[in-house]
């Protein structure tokens, strides 16, 4: 008799496919990096980068916090955490997403805090100039819907 491994689901927060661009900064080093999310939610990210980053780095990034997860309007949030893992595109399990290219890597982080940036605060130019390439209007968000959501009773 064989028997398969058992994955356990280990996160809390409900999980939200998006396409969205993400900036980032490893916080020892002070390198920086853009990437694009694969899934978010309000306690944590998976996302894509070719930046060279560290499993149990912390790291902050910063991103347009979709209306769907901040139940208002959509935000701009800059996210502290820490890097869980980071996994090779050759690595089975990993979501099946067009590569942008084969160096790219997939980052799963867990996030300390939050804090939401007004529209005056500092955001990099290579953010404003990948974020105005993501933006859809509401019937063409990839929104998929929630990941491993509980039906909803009637």
């Amino acid at each position: 008799m064989t028997t398969s491994p058992v994955q356990v689901e280990r996160r809390v927060g409900q999980r939200f496919q998006f396409l969205l661009p993400v900036s980032l900064r490893e916080c020892s080093s002070g390198a920086e990096g853009l990437g694009f999310t694969q899934d978010l939610s309000s306690r944590g990210i998976f996302f894509f980068t070719e930046a060279a980053l560290h499993e149990g780095a912390e790291i902050e990034l910063t991103l347009n916090m979709p209306s769907e997860i901040t139940l208002g309007e959509t935000m701009r949030v800059r996210c502290r955490g820490r890097i869980l893992r980071v996994v090779k595109r050759s690595d089975p399990g990993l979501p099946e997403v067009p590569a942008q290219s084969e160096t790219q890597v997939g980052v799963a982080v867990r996030f300390d805090g939050y804090e939401y940036l007004s529209e005056s605060a500092e955001v990099p130019t290579t953010f404003q100039r990948v974020a105005s390439l993501h933006s859809h209007s509401e019937e063409e968000r990839p929104l998929r819907g929630p990941v491993h959501a509980p039906p909803v009773p009637s």
